[in-house]
Order: structure tokens, then sequence, then C-alpha cells
């Protein structure tokens, strides 16, 4: 319905009346237009929204690629969308003139390490989590690390009480600039950049 409702308000989606050329080039606009507006990545399906149905969004996300060399911001694919972001050589300049406050994580390193476990363990419960860190993990927490949308809720174990599992979310990924989970540092990575024990 809602799909529906975006076509009937004038939303040429095939652009038949230009050119191939020309309406690759604004499909494409059309494209950095809704990333550069979204907070979050944008899946393939809602983007093949704004194109015609002959178009190809991940030749059309490549060319915009190339278009923006040399731009200060790029496309990102995370988890399963993309996203404009800001490239991080750009970081300390727009840390020294804009108020980006709202969008950092501010978690402390308990609240980080209880989120990197949550990511190589999941799904896991807070009992699972306690067996990890030695000592029970308040619900404050967790209700913390869900409120930022970095973790949601998993399948409930299959034991007595069937307690809830915790899973990342797309959130997560966007925020911590992963594709996938797969993308997540081995022990070895993790060694060597001295967040692990040996």
């Amino acid at each position: 319905m809602a799909r529906d409702k975006r076509e009937a308000q004038g939303l040429d989606r095939e652009l038949e009346d230009l050119s191939p050329e020309l309406r690759w080039r604004e499909w494409m606009q059309r494209i950095e237009a809704v990333l550069f507006a979204s907070a979050t990545p944008v899946a393939r399906d809602d983007l093949a929204r704004v194109v015609g149905q002959g178009a190809a969004v991940d030749l059309l996300i490549e060319d915009l690629v190339v278009d923006l060399e040399g731009r200060p911001y790029e496309i990102a694919q995370l988890g399963s969308g993309w996203m404009l972001r800001t490239k991080a050589a750009y970081a300390a300049a727009i840390r020294a003139a804009a108020d980006v406050s709202r969008q950092t994580l501010d978690l402390n390193d308990f609240d980080l390490a209880v989120l990197a476990a949550i990511a190589y363990y999941q799904p896991i419960s807070r009992d699972g989590l306690k067996d990890i860190f030695g000592k029970e993990i308040s619900r404050d927490l967790i209700g913390r690390l869900a409120d930022r949308d970095l973790i949601g809720t998993g399948p409930r174990e299959p034991r007595r009480g069937a307690p809830y599992t915790f899973v990342t979310t797309e959130a997560f990924l966007a925020a911590f600039g992963m594709e996938s989970l797969r993308d997540l540092p081995d022990q070895e990575g993790l060694e060597d950049a001295g967040l692990a024990e040996h």
C-alpha cells in the first residue's frame, strides 16, 4: 500500500522520455538522494523502488561509487544495505566543527565488552554472559544496548524458563562499519591489537 501511494504521488520510475544515458544518470542521482537522506543503511529492495524495473541497483551503486571518488564521503555497504558516510580521514575536522554528539555510542568499556561478547557468542542469554564475565549482567546494561538498537532479542533458550537470548542488529553493523559479522576480527586479530589475552 505504501509503495502504491509513493508511485501515485508522481514518481516516474521508468523515465521512458529520457535517453538511456540520462535515464541511468537520473537513477544514480535518485539513489544518491535516498542514501543522503537516510540515517541508516538502505536495502536493495528499497532502492529498487526509485529506479526502473530493468535497472540493476548493484550496477547503479558501482557507478555512483566511481562518481564519488575524490569526495569526502563514500558509499558503504553495511549489513544488507548501503549508506553514505564520511571518510575516516575527515573525522577530526567534523568533530572540530560539527555537533555529532548524538551520533556517538557513548558506551563505557564494560558496555563495549558485553556488546563484543554478544557479537561473538550470539545468540547468548544473560546467564551465558554471566559465565563469560563472572558476574551478573544488569538489565540496565542490556537496556542501554537495546535502546541504541545495537542488540535485539534472539531465540529463547531451550531450557526451563526459556530465557531470551540477545543478538546484534543491522545498526550494530552500521555503527562499527561492518558489512556482516564475518568482518569481526578473529581471536588472533584481537590479540595483535592488544584487546584479548594470549
